[in-house]
């Protein structure tokens, strides 16, 4: 079959996947009754299902195409662009598949799947999400000794049970496979390394944020000695530990939360982490002189109104008398900005490599990467010069901006342009359009309607 016959082939296929969804939406179904309701919710999960086994085999060929071109960063802006899901999740999707898709070896001979059991099944449709994620979780937690036929095994057993249950049951038979298969509880050093991680949720409204993970032994003991230090009476975050009378109220969940924070604070202050892209590890805060005067009356009168939070470098918000009280411990970095003009009142010394104050300056404008819609915070991003240092670019602070290590290096191969807006951002275009800045480090904007 040509490659013109396929595209016609899939777009028709598609097209009747459209027209059928179509019908659907447009016929009522007040009168057909319960049964059939969810006689018609079971087959929509099949196909949902089927959806996304067809969704990892179009992922798995984008990153491994036939033609054995690879994945070239272009292709992934263009999922990204389209499909509008995260970066984080595309990278997931990328991930799944290739465990659940046919490889190719290094030279070029087709190789089976790593979960062909799994795959066969994702492929008919008959497991869910849930289920995916619950089969690879529970592979992936048997150690190093147990056997490839055992892993095998037990892949397919969790496969075929997983047709039939929930993953809620699912998870239930890994762990005790895993029991069976592993009844000493026997772990090596690269187990637990494999294992071992911490994630960091999202910040929710109230600013507090979840923490989970699994710590190997090393790490287990270096809290455990942070955490005896902060025992009740000691290293209360609002009362001296000198005051022998100061009551201690937290529960033991509270004191461990704050042994974490007094060992993370220790680290920072103690100056042994070394420089991060030029300046020495710490925390960055950016907020405007207007917030800035707001919060110092707010602290002084409790009856006045708290400014909006400070932003980090990371991305998340800082209420004001939390990054008063840091400001009050050690030096941090605080960019302050001109209420009016939004413009820096200090300026870095211009060199080919961007100095502190001009990162700190890019902290404060930019927030994170300037490319459109791109969620990654300022720590993780480098300094772009506009125009490129190649072509003449100069290192002054209202030249350079942070663009994260991917769509920097979509600007040095020459796929995307960059050049200064009108208002002092940095806007960014492949050519078919005008220059884009990007509002996602910037809600209020697209709040306000703010082209």
């Amino acid at each position: 079959m040509g490659a013109e016959q396929a595209r016609e082939r899939i777009n028709a296929a598609l097209d009747a996947i459209d027209a059928a969804h179509d019908v659907l939406r447009d016929t009522s179904s007040d009168v057909v009754g319960n049964n059939f309701r969810v006689a018609v919710a079971e087959r929509l999960e099949t196909q949902d299902r089927t959806n996304r086994g067809l969704m990892y085999r179009f992922f798995g060929e984008i990153a491994d195409p036939p033609d054995g071109t690879g994945l070239v960063p272009a292709v992934r802006d263009m999922l990204w662009a389209r499909l509008r899901i995260t970066p984080q999740e595309i990278t997931r999707r990328f991930k799944q598949a290739a465990r659940i898709r046919p490889r190719r070896s290094l030279t070029g001979a087709p190789v089976q799947a790593e979960l062909p059991t799994l795959a066969d099944a994702v492929q008919a449709g008959t497991v869910g999400e849930d289920h995916i994620r619950t089969v690879c979780r529970a592979v992936d937690l048997l150690p190093a000794c147990v056997s490839p036929t055992d892993v095998a095994e037990a892949e397919r057993t969790l496969v075929q049970h997983a047709t039939k249950v929930d993953a809620g049951v699912v998870i239930k038979l890994g762990q005790r496979i895993a029991d069976y298969l592993n009844p000493d509880g026997l772990f090596n050093d690269d187990d637990r390394a494999r294992r071992r991680g911490l994630h960091l949720g999202p910040q929710q409204p109230d600013g507090m944020s979840r923490l989970q993970g699994l710590l190997d032994p090393e790490a287990r003991a270096y809290f455990e000695a942070i955490e005896a230090a902060v025992r009740p009476g000691h290293h209360q975050p609002d009362s001296s530990d000198t005051d022998p009378g100061a009551r201690d109220a937290r529960t033991p969940a509270q004191r461990r939360h704050d042994a974490f924070k007094s060992g993370m604070e220790t680290a920072i202050s103690s100056g042994r982490l070394g420089l991060h892209r030029g300046h020495p590890v710490t925390v960055i805060a950016t907020t405007t002189l207007a917030e800035l005067d707001q919060a110092a009356h707010a602290v002084a009168d409790s009856s006045a109104a708290m400014p909006a939070p400070a932003r980090t470098g990371g991305g998340s918000r800082l209420p004001m008398p939390d990054l008063i009280r840091m400001a009050a411990k050690a030096i941090h970095y605080l960019a302050v900005f001109d209420d009016h003009t939004s413009r820096p009142l200090y300026l870095g010394r211009q060199k080919r490599i961007a100095t502190a104050d001009q990162r700190i300056i890019c902290y404060a404008r930019d927030r994170g990467c300037t490319r459109p819609d791109c969620l990654e915070p300022g720590y993780h991003c480098e300094v772009h010069h506009a125009p490129d240092w190649a072509a003449g670019g100069q290192t002054d602070a209202d030249k350079l901006f942070f663009a994260c290590g991917c769509h920097h290096g979509t600007v040095s191969r020459g796929e995307l342009r960059t050049e200064v807006t009108d208002n002092g951002r940095l806007g960014w275009t492949d050519g078919s359009g005008p220059p884009l800045v990007n509002h996602a480090h910037h809600p209020d904007e697209l709040l306000r309607g703010d082209p």
